[in-house]
């Protein structure tokens, strides 16, 4: 039981009351013996005083040993609570009203006596004589008088009779009434503490029933959890991280899940489409090791030829698949400087021109302004450049036509690459940045797809652009980009 929170806070409660409560008792004891001290001194402040004049015990100027005497007698039966002793200069018990066998001391501590002659603050404790380590209140008054003193009249106010009825006082009142009230109060904040602990952990019960259902559930489901009241306390605070956590946990377990499955459709799509050129590299070379001395000088040429192609296709797709890995890693850091888009896009289209001439296809460039500058990696820019229009040319027909233009919008340059190809059909539109896809109509195409696009989606999403296509079947492809202006 005393695992839970609750049952350490149940148990830190009843030990703190049960030091409360003996803390007040002390206390309250302390406090009332110290005001009933103070209050009972002050009353008989001059109690010795006035015995001395009421009961004539000083005649003419001298002590009146008999009048003394019968003043022991009479307090003894009249206020059994006080004792008469006579003391001498020096503070010796001369005489006294006690019972001879229970007074211990010869003598009293003179200290407490000139402080109540001299008025000093109240209460003041002098020797009981009947114990050698007890102190009681008392009334003192030089005699035969102040001005000649011979001794002093000691009346301590609490004697024996009063410490009999005290002892009583406190076995059968105090600590039967006052002690069953403070018990039976203690119990009551007990039991409303423990009411209060109950509710305030019942909310963190729910919220750890909640997690653990989350742990149970894989990391996969989770109840928000919520509380009646919102109190916006530690608890409510702790519920909303929770949420926090478990939705980001969501997140990061869906983006897993969706990294796995497009791990495992690049497993598979690298894996088919590296087969194809090692299948066409390992054929002619197979064939070329079997029958080269059957083949003329010209066939020799042309296998080495197909096997060379195939080799650059593979190595193509190697180099692609890395560089994409590498950038949706985020291994690679962007190198950011200022730079004017249109002189880019002049040197990677003079780059292109000869490979366009050989296909005999038309590359223009149309510029809108020559101060279009943008703050990016030039050389990822210049990436997106060259796949996008390498794309262009590869599906191009012989005497078709290319256009290259730049423009600003919203002050942000774009850049679009028109081509006058086969076109890409509606279906296939959305799916044309995905790495390895291919349309189901790809009877068009010279080779099967690759990552070239993927690459150049994915550096225009580290630069915070836009990249997007418009085409239609049989009519070409229209590619566009945009950078955030400098």
């Amino acid at each position: 039981m005393f695992r839970s929170l609750y049952g350490k806070l149940s148990l830190s409660l009843v030990v703190l009351l049960i030091c409360v409560g003996v803390l007040y008792t002390l206390i309250s004891l302390s406090a009332a013996q110290y005001y009933l001290q103070k209050t009972d001194q002050k009353l008989n402040l001059n109690l010795a005083k006035n015995l001395v004049a009421d009961r004539n015990l000083v005649e003419s100027g001298t002590l009146n040993e008999k009048a003394l005497s019968s003043t022991f007698m009479e307090y003894m039966v009249i206020n059994p609570s006080i004792e008469i002793y006579l003391l001498d200069l020096e503070g010796k018990i001369l005489s006294y009203s006690a019972d001879p066998g229970q007074v211990k001391r010869r003598a009293v501590s003179l200290a407490p006596i000139q402080a109540f002659l001299n008025g000093e603050k109240l209460p003041l404790l002098g020797d009981d004589p009947r114990s050698h380590d007890r102190q009681k209140i008392f009334s003192v008054t030089p005699v035969p008088s102040a001005a000649k003193p011979e001794g002093y009249l000691y009346v301590v106010l609490l004697g024996k009779q009063y410490d009999n009825a005290e002892q009583f006082i406190k076995e059968n009142i105090i600590w039967k009434q006052t002690g069953g009230a403070l018990i039976g109060s203690l119990l009551i904040g007990l039991l409303v503490g423990l009411l209060l602990f109950r509710k305030l952990t019942q909310r963190l019960n729910r919220l750890s029933s909640d997690m653990d259902g989350f742990r149970q559930s894989d990391f996969s489901h989770y109840l928000i959890t919520t509380t009646q009241q919102k109190t916006n306390d530690e608890i409510d605070q702790l519920g909303n991280t929770f949420n926090q956590m478990a939705q980001r946990i969501m997140e990061q377990m869906d983006a897993l899940k969706q990294q796995d499955s497009l791990r495992r459709e690049l497993v598979a799509n690298v894996s088919h489409d590296l087969r194809t050129p090692m299948a066409i590299l390992h054929g002619y070379l197979e064939t070329l090791q079997l029958k080269g001395e059957q083949l003329n000088q010209d066939e020799q040429n042309h296998y080495v030829a197909l096997a060379l192609k195939s080799s650059e296709r593979l190595n193509q797709l190697i180099t692609e698949l890395f560089e994409l890995a590498k950038l949706e890693a985020q291994d690679s850091l962007l190198t950011h400087e200022r730079f004017n888009m249109a002189e880019l896009a002049h040197d990677v289209v003079q780059k292109f021109q000869l490979t366009a001439q050989q296909k005999e296809i038309t590359l223009t460039l149309a510029v809108d302004t020559e101060s279009l500058f943008v703050d990016a990696d030039i050389g990822m820019v210049a990436r997106v450049f060259e796949n996008l229009l390498g794309n262009a040319i590869k599906f191009t027909p012989e005497n078709g036509d290319i256009k290259v233009c730049i423009t600003a919008t919203d002050e942000k340059p774009v850049v679009t690459i028109q081509d006058s190809g086969p076109g890409i059909a509606a279906a296939d539109l959305n799916k044309v940045f995905d790495r390895f896809y291919q349309g189901k109509d790809n009877s068009n195409r010279a080779e099967p797809g690759g990552l070239g696009l993927a690459i150049a989606k994915r550096i225009i999403d580290l630069h915070n652009g836009s990249i997007k296509v418009e085409s239609k079947n049989g009519q070409g492809a229209s590619f566009s980009f945009s950078l955030p202006a400098a």
